[in-house]
């Protein structure tokens, strides 16, 4: 079983869905598909099927969220200290051409947002540097120096630092 990485910040959004989609969404389906059923005929009765259906996406996606839970590795990147880019570092990126900073935080694959600025673990532009950085343990200046290759742009780490 793989550990997933992810702060406590995603760890407890996993949690508020599972306790929404229990809490409301269920039960909601459940009154949804017992009023279809009053409606005739359930071989041509489409909000029966409809309803049936998002049963089958409600409980596919809580038991997916309860996996994900199980499997979660917290970690409170707070305590995090030093000078490699990993799990929970911020990293502030610049375009090579255009010279726009964008700054990410590294996160697990179920809080990756990149239009809030929070990246995945293993997304490509987070794996590469992460992967070199195993093979060969660099200074902080070393890895301002950094360039990643990613979507046809060159980008370069100006900052980094740890949460």
């Amino acid at each position: 079983m793989n550990k997933l990485p992810m702060t406590v910040d995603g760890y407890n959004r996993l949690q508020e869905e599972i306790k929404r989609l229990k809490a409301t969404d269920r039960p909601a389906v459940i009154r949804a598909i017992a009023e279809a059923r009053t409606h005739g005929d359930l071989a041509e009765n489409a909000e029966y099927h409809a309803a049936r259906e998002r049963q089958s996406f409600i409980e596919g996606r809580l038991a997916e969220l309860e996996d994900r839970v199980a499997r979660a590795e917290v970690i409170d990147v707070s305590k995090l200290s030093g000078s490699v880019i990993k799990f929970g570092a911020k990293v502030t990126l610049a375009d090579e051409e255009t010279d726009e900073e964008q700054t990410f935080q590294i996160v697990g694959e179920d809080e990756a947002d990149i239009k809030d600025g929070r990246l995945s673990v293993t997304s490509p532009l987070a794996r590469p540097d992460r992967e070199r950085q195993r093979r060969q343990r660099r200074s902080l200046d070393a890895a301002r120096q950094q360039i990643l290759r990613s979507c046809h742009r060159r980008l370069r780490v100006t900052k980094y630092a740890q949460k």
